[in-house]
């Protein structure tokens, strides 16, 4: 009786011994989170009117985006505003009107849980003075309202690739009438919980 609890014991603890360094190596791949980091860059069109008759004005030019990152560890949900006051326009087109800017960055890392859902709403600002000044004002088209004369779509979306911060997803925003792109790169960071 007393060898044969005495080799369960033994065979118990042998199986133990073996399983012992599986169980942190599972727990460490567990581990693995991520959190999200949005940059926004703003182009024209090369047909675009600012670029034909406005080369080298100054301007300025403010969106509202719509953020949705939720998670067990985070969660956020907010219209951002960022502004840019001092833009100049480039004398040919490929040259961004504002370069690569970071917008939102999640401090907390957090389960894999997909991308947070990002929508510009609306573009404004102005180009020039004077006589020769061009408004921007493009918005969103919704239900039961009249097409907007300078419709912004959003949504529209960008091969993936990957630049010196690392892999990205990138999804434009484009104006119709004023002919620019709000385009935006979401950043998936490994990190972990």
């Amino acid at each position: 009786m007393r060898f044969r609890t005495f080799r369960r014991l033994l065979a118990l603890s042998l199986v133990a011994s073996v399983l012992a360094p599986v169980g942190p190596v599972l727990g460490a791949a567990a581990e693995l989170g991520v959190r999200h980091r949005i940059d926004v860059m703003v182009s024209a069109e090369p047909d675009a009117p600012v670029l034909s008759r406005l080369k080298g004005a100054k301007g300025e030019l403010s969106f509202t985006v719509r953020l949705s990152a939720n998670s067990k560890e985070s969660k956020f949900f907010g219209m951002l505003r960022p502004s840019f006051p001092d833009i100049v326009v480039p004398d040919g087109p490929g040259k961004p009107l504002v370069h690569q800017t970071k917008l939102w960055e999640e401090e907390i890392c957090h389960q894999r849980r997909g991308l947070p859902k990002v929508t510009v709403t609306q573009l404004g600002g102005h180009f020039a003075q004077g006589e020769g000044r061009i408004e921007i004002s493009a918005i969103n088209r919704h239900i039961g309202v009249l097409v907007p004369p300078d419709e912004l779509t959003p949504g529209i979306k960008l091969d993936q690739g990957s630049d010196s911060f690392g892999l990205f997803y990138a999804f434009r925003a484009q104006s119709r009438n004023s002919r620019l792109n709000v385009d935006l790169k979401i950043y998936p960071i490994d990190c972990f919980l």
